[in-house]
């Protein structure tokens, strides 16, 4: 994992190489891959003290607390009062903490200058002023320019949900920490070209027309049959659901048994979330091996009182069949 002065400084790197901007964001967002989520958080080092001012606003909030049970130093559970060992303080240097709307900001800010308004997805949506073009992915998505992706909430399809970006058919998204996924997840619905991007927007590249088996991605809070079929081939594979099994819902136990199995299967992303790759891969790992048939049975006949040609006239009748004299090796 890349620690902050090494981001800051290959950011600095990027802007004066001569490369397009948006080729530069992409590669920025890109260096932050595996740097933490902290709910609020757009660009701010990751320390004990900022993570506890985070937790205070709001203690009550399961989002504040995550900050908090997240942070080796401070956590309820076996607090250890230091950063040194943790994942993000790689070689004794700090690391940024974002939230999915503040990375998007974060970086933005950085090679361009320029600031995404509104403080959620929601806002950052509905301002128009932030926008250049905007389309839904169903439509296509205009692949070769730097666009943010969004989803709407299940229950309130007016409120986003979460945001990316996306480049190319790839997208980084800070989630569960920063993440790189090289194809498009079913889950993104919205695109929108940021005001800052020079150029035209290049005409939308339409996306593959579903197929009627298209399995749709899982993730916690889903229910339904395709829950159940990929709780059922887990559990075929060994990975424990128990005490729930096969219940059709989609919670903490079924997610981290995905996360398991996607960590078992490189390059999937372990995130938890079943979505295409992981649907193919689970596909693949419980599908049926071919039956290699019955195996090859030899039998060993002795006749006695035969004579050579006699012999060898049984063993043209029977073209697999071979003989052996009596007290011979042949």
């Amino acid at each position: 994992m890349n620690t902050a002065e090494y981001v800051d400084n290959q950011i600095q790197i990027l802007k004066n190489s001569g490369i397009p901007l948006t080729d530069a964001a992409w590669q920025a967002a890109l260096l932050c891959v595996g740097w933490p989520y902290i709910y609020g958080d757009r660009g701010q080092y990751c320390t004990i003290a900022h993570r506890q001012d985070v937790y205070n606003k709001d203690p009550g909030k399961k989002v504040y607390k995550n900050v908090k049970e997240k942070c080796q130093a401070i956590r309820s559970s076996n607090p250890t009062g230091s950063c040194s060992g943790c994942k993000w303080y790689p070689k004794s240097k700090r690391v940024r903490g974002n939230d999915c709307r503040g990375f998007t900001y974060w970086i933005l800010l950085q090679i361009y200058g320029w600031k995404l308004m509104g403080t959620g997805a929601t806002k950052q949506w509905n301002t128009e002023s932030n926008w250049k073009a905007k389309g839904l992915v169903s439509k296509g998505v205009p692949d070769d320019t730097l666009v943010c992706l969004f989803y709407p909430d299940e229950k309130d399809p007016n409120v986003m949900e979460h945001t990316g970006f996306g480049y190319h058919g790839e997208t980084i998204e800070c989630s569960a920490g920063v993440q790189y996924n090289k194809t498009r997840d079913t889950k993104w619905t919205h695109w929108a070209v940021p005001a800052c991007v020079d150029g035209d927007v290049p005409t939308p590249t339409p996306s593959p027309t579903p197929t009627p088996d298209k399995k749709p991605t899982l993730r916690k809070g889903s229910t339904g049959e395709y829950v159940v079929e990929c709780q059922e081939d887990l559990i075929k594979l060994g990975y424990d659901l128990s005490p729930y099994g096969a219940d059709g819902k989609y919670g903490n136990k079924t997610a981290a048994a995905v996360a398991a199995f996607q960590k078992d299967h490189p390059p999937l992303i372990s995130d938890g979330i079943c979505g295409p790759l992981t649907w193919a891969e689970l596909d693949e790992a419980v599908k049926p091996q071919p039956d290699p048939g019955p195996s090859e049975i030899l039998y060993t006949v002795t006749i006695e009182h035969l004579d050579l040609t006699q012999a060898k006239a049984l063993c043209n009748a029977y073209p697999t069949a071979s003989m052996k004299e009596e007290g011979s090796d042949a």
